[in-house]
């Protein structure tokens, strides 16, 4: 029987897969990519308007959504493509539900965007 490790070096240890994947999609995937710029336009953007904390507490969330929704299309596409390759119409179908879903978010970011900065303007 192996002897069990302690609960905070599990939460380490998870923590470290989590900072791995974070880098790896950062790295790998031009979609995360282009959407962590976009992130880090809007924060500098945040700054020069000085958006109220909630204004900051809603584009964080958007950011975090949007970029989350991402990952995860990014997973099931990889996913998808390990378990057939080949073309396969609800392979395809899959895929497509999941890219929709970074629509979906990726529309409420635009909308919640323009809410916060076209009132600076």
């Amino acid at each position: 029987m192996t002897k069990k490790e302690p609960f905070i070096i599990n939460r380490i240890k998870s923590l470290g897969f989590a900072l791995k994947g974070a880098l790896l999609l950062l790295k790998n995937e031009a979609s995360i990519q282009v959407q962590a710029s976009i992130a880090v336009l809007v924060t500098f953007a945040g700054f020069y308007f000085e958006i109220s904390a909630i204004e900051w507490m809603v584009q964080l969330l958007v950011i975090a959504v949007v970029i989350s929704a991402e990952a995860l299309n990014s997973a099931i596409e990889e996913i998808a493509d390990f378990i057939h390759p080949e073309y396969h119409k609800k392979i395809g179908y899959t895929k497509d539900i999941a890219a929709g879903a970074v629509f979906f978010a990726g529309i409420a970011g635009i909308i919640i965007a323009g809410i916060i900065y076209i009132p600076k303007f």
